[in-house]
């Protein structure tokens, strides 16, 4: 009897350690939620919705674009989906396999699926080395990010290991604020 209640306890807290989400990350990792770009000013645009599940042993999330707030551009041979405002913003869905997965302290995969590229509305082509890395992270149960310069093209061929996230902290650049359009993301 005392072994059953031994084992009931243990089982009841690698459960619980599992699974549970401390404090404000909780709100910021469960259910639906918006995803904001937010320019110099403050002003937000929604731009879709992410949806976590925090029903297994690990947080998956799935994304959903509101394709209406992106405009069809044909750049260098690509239709890409871009915003429009004093610089086209360009999403590019991070284009290999990966396990849409987080933690708390682990934002990588996210990150990795919200990768843009911006250029001058007056530029030809697109610049894929003038890419966008939003670094995330979680503070008053929203989810934050700030733009970081990275070069896309390192996505030109796949990684040798999908399991690992190859945008790491040695590709990317801290970039001024200033000197963006939309130097924020919030997802609330």
């Amino acid at each position: 009897m005392l072994q059953q209640a031994r084992a009931f306890i243990l089982m009841s807290f690698l459960i619980i350690t599992t699974v549970y989400i401390p404090g404000a990350y909780a709100n910021a990792l469960d259910g639906e939620k918006t995803i904001f770009l937010i320019d110099k000013k403050g002003n937000a645009i929604d731009i879709g919705r992410v949806t976590f599940d925090t029903s297994g042993t690990q947080i998956s999330y799935q994304l959903q674009r509101h394709h209406n707030k992106f405009k069809d551009f044909f750049l260098s041979m690509k239709e890409m989906k871009c915003l429009e405002g004093p610089e086209l913003m360009c999403h590019l869905s991070y284009p290999y396999t990966q396990p849409h997965t987080l933690t708390p302290d682990n934002l990588v995969w996210l990150s990795h699926d919200l990768l843009f590229m911006y250029k001058q509305p007056a530029e030809f082509g697109a610049n894929f080395w003038n890419g966008i890395y939003y670094d995330l992270r979680i503070e008053d149960g929203i989810i934050k990010g700030t733009a970081q310069a990275v070069d896309l093209n390192l996505l030109a061929s796949p990684p040798d290991n999908l399991d690992i996230p190859p945008i790491s902290a040695a590709e990317r650049d801290e970039t001024d604020p200033k000197s963006r359009w939309l130097p924020y993301l919030e997802i609330r």
